[in-house]
């Protein structure tokens, strides 16, 4: 890295020297008309010292490098300075960070590290001789040994540690390893994993991989997030903790959701990694357990509530927007119910926003009950559909199910939504219920006797189609799965609640007790199961099927809003890539292993929705979206230094 030993460049006064130790692209035209014709990391100008500062053969008069103020001077991590997001893979690049990186300081920068991939030519140009063992290997063969490695650890939560060690020291060995490996890898650096990470994240803290916002930054968060290195954001994934998968108040430690949340957008979507900002609000924690540890990393208070809430919140979204411009996209995750539909309603018309637990989980069952349609040989307006959890994933469920019934039938709204019944905690919403309930279950409050069991709601409603989206563990039992089979010849039951302890049922319950008729998904992933001698695959409803590729299609559009009609474009887009041999499986979702081009595949039909809707700005539209999306997707494969 670059070691300004003498403060000249802070002066506008740059050591020279006729010795050169390299080229580099001029920088001619950059911000503050930088010329520098000749830069190399090498000796101080001392001989025999190496620790690395800039020499220059020639430079034009310069602009201060490092703003004190805050705001680069040169755009440095905002644009696509060196050119190496535009270089072809076949491109030499230089390993710039706020100069060229070379010796150990190399070794240790996770974007450009190589480890033993680093050639002989790279090595001597990168002063890299003796910090490393002399062979040299492919990025192919380490992916190999990574991933033997990490197959003999056999906790989760030492994979999940493992993995994490890698993104810190080399994130394009990460990535790749990722991607080719994600059907084994996603459980792992995701749901069910992330779970039992999240609550063990105080004592396996090492270092931060996002951006933490207490109440204490409350008047400097748009200083605080100048703090990031980064500048170009795309994507922001932020939580407050209050409700982390079905395990609740995890506070500042719910910071793990982001993190893998953003790993999977650059993995499955393709967005760049400097692209990607992890954000955790902290407002305090009602976990008492989480107050009393001393490994735990939060503020240590209860939690804030009404105004003092809003407030911080509102200030966030205000300098994000200021910073990082209109169009870039902030998914709100894990937050408590009261707030998640608060904050959609709020900035969903300002910003562009986005809820995964709400909209995500929604696109991606649609998606699942558009693919069983061919199966079970019914429309989505001939099923009936019961829902056990009226929180912020079923009612989010409930509507897009309702808008696409709608479509489809061109009947009103409200006449979809009488197809879809819930239950929650106290019973079956019906209307004599309504002035007690919460604003979000009032549109299902249909005109019912009150049903307490949701056994005898299966009874009276004669649903076809049963999902769980409680968050409570083993609701669907025997006695559950065997009233729905006796309705139905094939029964189609979603049990979504994450991690695994908190789903409705297992698949081997789901198709035990449903003598192997079920049409069976699920949030958490399950093992294929054998029943009379025949194997059922179960499907995997996994919100990491849509927010990846809903993502790219905003960024390739430049939208600056979401729009309920690019969630069912974004379900629609993932039905359709289920092929033949998929359904001969049972199955309801792609596999995984092809999820990249699944991703392009559902990016091009959001961006198209975009356009028709005229809310994209990047004009004019391409015609063949599939391609560009998949053009604009990042590669994780290692690119050859100058």
């Amino acid at each position: 890295m670059v070691s300004l030993q003498s403060t000249c460049f802070l002066y506008n006064r740059p050591s020279l020297s006729v010795r050169s130790w390299g080229i580099s692209p001029s920088l001619k035209g950059r911000r503050g008309d930088v010329v520098v014709r000749r830069v190399a990391v090498g000796p101080t100008g001392k001989q025999g010292d190496r620790n690395g500062s800039i020499l220059t053969e020639a430079a034009a008069p310069v602009t201060p490098v490092i703003d004190l103020n805050g705001a680069a001077t040169v755009d440095v991590g905002v644009g696509d300075v060196y050119g190496e997001d535009s270089a072809t893979e076949d491109q030499h690049v230089t390993p710039w960070a706020v100069s060229v990186a070379s010796g150990y300081t190399l070794l240790r920068d996770p974007r450009h590290n190589k480890g033993l991939a680093f050639t002989e030519k790279e090595r001597d140009a990168h002063y890299l001789r003796g910090l490393l063992p002399p062979t040299v290997i492919s990025q192919d063969v380490q992916v190999r040994k990574m991933i033997n490695n990490m197959r003999q650890y056999h906790v989760p939560l030492q994979k999940y540690m493992a993995m994490m060690d890698l993104q810190e020291r080399n994130e394009k060995l990460f990535y790749k390893m990722l991607i080719e490996h994600v059907e084994e890898l996603l459980p792992v650096v995701y749901t069910p994993t992330v779970g039992e990470a999240c609550q063990k994240y105080g004592s396996i803290f090492r270092q931060p991989q996002g951006l933490f916002i207490s109440l204490n930054e409350k008047g400097k968060v748009l200083e605080v997030l100048r703090n990031w290195p980064e500048r170009r954001i795309q994507v922001i994934v932020v939580t407050d903790g209050e409700r982390i998968l079905g395990l609740g108040d995890l506070g500042c430690q719910g910071m793990g959701i982001p993190v893998g949340k953003l790993s999977l957008y650059t993995a499955l979507g393709g967005i760049r990694p400097s692209a990607c900002l992890p954000v955790t609000i902290d407002v305090g924690t009602n976990n008492e357990e989480l107050l009393k540890d001393e490994f735990y990393i939060g503020l240590r208070r209860k939690r804030a509530t009404g105004q003092e809430y809003a407030e911080l919140m509102h200030e966030f979204m205000t300098a994000v927007k200021q910073l990082y411009g209109e169009k870039v996209l902030i998914q709100f995750e894990d937050f408590a119910n009261h707030n998640a539909f608060d904050l959609l309603a709020k900035y969903g018309s300002t910003h562009l926003v986005f809820n995964d637990d709400i909209q995500g989980t929604a696109s991606v069952v649609l998606a699942g009950l558009l693919a069983a349609q061919k199966l079970v040989g019914k429309n989505l307006a001939d099923q009936t559909y019961l829902f056990l959890g009226a929180g912020e994933a079923g009612t989010g469920i409930a509507e897009l199910i309702a808008l696409e019934i709608s479509k489809q039938t061109n009947a009103p709204l409200e006449e979809a939504r009488k197809k879809i019944w819930l239950v929650d905690s106290k019973g079956l919403i019906v209307r004599d219920r309504f002035s007690s309930l919460q604003h979000f279950k009032k549109p299902w409050a249909h005109e019912h006797e009150p049903v307490r069991e949701l056994v005898d709601a299966i009874k009276a409603i004669k649903p076809t189609v049963l999902i769980g989206s409680s968050g409570a563990g083993r609701k669907f039992t025997k006695q559950v799965i065997e009233a729905m089979s006796s309705i139905n010849e094939r029964p189609i039951i979603f049990a979504l609640s994450n991690p695994t302890s908190q789903s409705e049922c297992t698949a081997e319950d789901a198709y035990t007790w449903s003598q192997g008729r079920a049409i069976f998904a699920s949030g958490s992933p399950f093992d294929p199961v054998e029943f009379e001698g025949k194997a059922f695959v179960p499907g995997q409803a996994n919100n990491a099927y849509i927010f990846p590729g809903l993502g790219l299609g905003l960024i390739i559009s430049g939208a600056i809003r979401v729009h309920d009609d690019m969630l069912l474009a974004a379900s629609e887009a993932l039905a359709a890539q289920v092929s033949e041999e998929n359904f001969s499986k049972g199955l309801l979702y792609p596999p995984l292993n092809n999820i990249r081009k699944i991703s392009a595949h559902i990016a091009a039909n959001v961006a198209a929705k975009a356009y028709e809707l005229g809310l994209a700005t990047r004009l004019p539209q391409l015609e063949n979206l599939v391609k560009y999306a998949e053009s604009c997707m990042y590669s994780p494969n290692y690119r050859t230094y100058r």
